[in-house]
């Protein structure tokens, strides 16, 4: 029996295994993830507000923001995709407006968080949280308004780095008994917090900043303690503004780059990466009949 991309997720999530997840800020990232046989993707928002607005994660991007990226990256991929919705955009009722908005444009599961407006990326310093009570709110909104229960809903608290990790594993206690698919403790400083958050009922995601807070371990290390998900939510936008800066310093320098595989992708590769022949193919089919006319 096939299974729809939100219950494939689900049920890959549930294995814990270390599910290993790579983030993308754009379809062309998304491109790639898929080709490298990933299993998931996750949409990042630090990486659509770097890549698309040049500037820091701290909340600056808007729901119309998400919903258009999720579209492109829906259209550009097959695989079952995760959105970071942050806060949700506002109260319960933004939340569900959130959820509606998500689900239609094609996410298969979004991450919401329990920090105040505007909210900060995980591993800067100065977050603040609400309420758990308010979480408790919005995750009950979100639940009930998704058109699908294989549409995941994936609970993240930051009070780690606020309360300390007591509060914020109960807190991930109650955001899964009010209905989370999965919850997330963010920005766990060492491996005994890691081992602890491990063994909470749900699934749990991991999220390995490179440069972060959260120690860097090898996949097969999250697998053994039990994590669902290693989310390396921005090492491909690392990734390509060190390869651009490569390629570019080249250029500054030489005047001149050539299709050198070490610095850039060749040409074809990148005509292939965006399915040009499938433009090709389209355009003989459909265009035949003109050019007979001519």
């Amino acid at each position: 029996m096939n299974l729809s991309p939100g219950a494939l997720l689900r049920a890959k999530l549930n294995e814990r295994r270390g599910l290993l997840v790579p983030g993308c800020g754009n379809a062309l990232a998304a491109r790639v993830i898929e080709m490298l046989r990933f299993e998931a993707i996750y949409l990042s928002g630090a990486g659509v507000t770097n890549s698309f607005y040049g500037i820091p994660d701290l909340g600056l991007i808007h729901l119309g923001d998400v919903v258009q990226h999720t579209a492109a990256v829906r259209d550009a991929v097959q695989l079952p995709l995760i959105v970071d919705a942050d806060t949700g955009f506002g109260n319960a009722l933004n939340v569900r407006q959130t959820v509606r908005a998500l689900e239609r444009a094609g996410a298969n599961a979004i991450q919401l968080e329990d920090q105040v407006m505007p909210k900060k990326c995980g591993h800067f310093a100065g977050k603040g949280v609400i309420e758990a009570a308010e979480m408790v709110g919005k995750i009950r909104a979100a639940v009930d308004v998704r058109s699908s229960d294989d549409f995941l809903l994936i609970a993240r608290t930051d009070a780690r780095a606020v309360h300390g990790l007591e509060d914020a594993l109960e807190r991930a206690q109650r955001y899964a008994e009010a209905g989370a698919d999965v919850t997330f403790v963010e920005a766990p400083t060492s491996i005994g917090e890691l081992e602890r958050i491990a063994q909470l009922p749900l699934p749990q995601v991991v999220n390995v900043v490179i440069g972060g807070k959260t120690p860097a371990l090898a996949a097969s290390e999250f697998a053994r303690m039990g994590f669902g998900m290693v989310l390396y939510a921005n090492a491909a936008l690392q990734g390509a503004v060190r390869g651009m800066t490569n390629a570019l310093s080249q250029l500054q320098q030489l005047g001149i780059l050539e299709e050198n595989p070490a610095l850039v992708a060749t040409f074809a590769e990148r005509q292939a990466l965006v399915h040009k022949d499938v433009f090709d193919e389209l355009d003989q089919r459909y265009g035949a009949e003109d050019r007979r006319i001519r």
